[in-house]
């Protein structure tokens, strides 16, 4: 998804501001939800007819990536045991898409509910394999890995302790990609990626200096460019120690 998404960012030639958002709850037991959002709509007005299709119409729905499974089980049996594995981890995500081309409105969100932070561990793999059911965007060689962010996220919630841990899943297609965005980065320097998390505690301490907090001290946010996110996954870590 990456890759076409760098591509579409050249063809618009011009600094154009969007935000992905990944947000978070965590109740007292542990349970949760987490969501990453993307909103296209500023890029799709720039971009005209580049990101749309005849096939772009109005919509406000909600597709569970268990039917998508299933719809595609073939297609998903000649993959290596490793994907369909990790395909099988997004039973429990959905997608949630909003397009409106009268308003330039596109909007993608994936989330899903946990009853232990870790199950929040595909959610990056899940926004990716989105490409395939956004109008423009969905890739031409089916099971070509080459388009994931090649990052992965590791959630863990213990003894009143949460960590955020980013980390590159292959580094030599990671390094592929690297050698493309230099190419363009300037035209990313408007993308940025923000994190919102709220705890069932008021928070005592995290690992980032520059957050921001709610008055009530349960929520945390930070936000980093999204091409230094790419280059360096690190910068969006983050360890929270909540008050007893």
């Amino acid at each position: 998804m990456l890759q076409r998404f760098l591509f579409l960012l050249v063809l618009i030639f011009t600094l154009v501001s969007c935000q992905f958002t990944e947000t978070m709850v965590i109740n007292e037991d542990g349970s949760g939800s987490i969501s990453i959002s993307m909103d296209l709509s500023e890029m799709m007005a720039f971009s005209g007819e580049m990101m749309t299709d005849s096939t772009l119409t109005k919509m406000d729905t909600i597709i569970p990536f268990k039917y998508i499974l299933e719809e595609e089980k073939d297609s998903i049996a000649k993959l290596s045991a490793r994907e369909q594995k990790r395909l099988k981890n997004l039973e429990n995500y959905n997608i949630h898409l909003v397009t409106d081309p009268e308003i330039n409105q596109m909007v993608i969100d994936v989330f899903t509910d946990f009853k232990d932070v870790s199950e929040a561990n595909e959610l990056m793999k899940a926004f990716d394999e989105t490409d395939e059911f956004i109008p423009g965007m969905k890739t031409d060689e089916e099971g070509d890995s080459s388009n994931e962010t090649n990052v992965g996220v590791n959630y863990s919630y213990k003894r009143g302790v949460f960590k955020r841990d980013s980390y590159i899943l292959d580094p030599e297609k990671y390094q592929v990609q690297m050698d493309s965005i230099k190419e363009i980065e300037s035209f990313m320097s408007g993308m940025t990626y923000k994190l919102k998390y709220t705890f069932p505690e008021k928070i005592k301490k995290s690992s980032v200096e520059d957050a921001t907090y709610s008055l009530d001290g349960k929520t945390i946010e930070m936000e980093r460019s999204f091409i230094d996110y790419i280059k360096n996954p690190d910068i969006m870590d983050l360890e929270v120690e909540l008050e007893k």
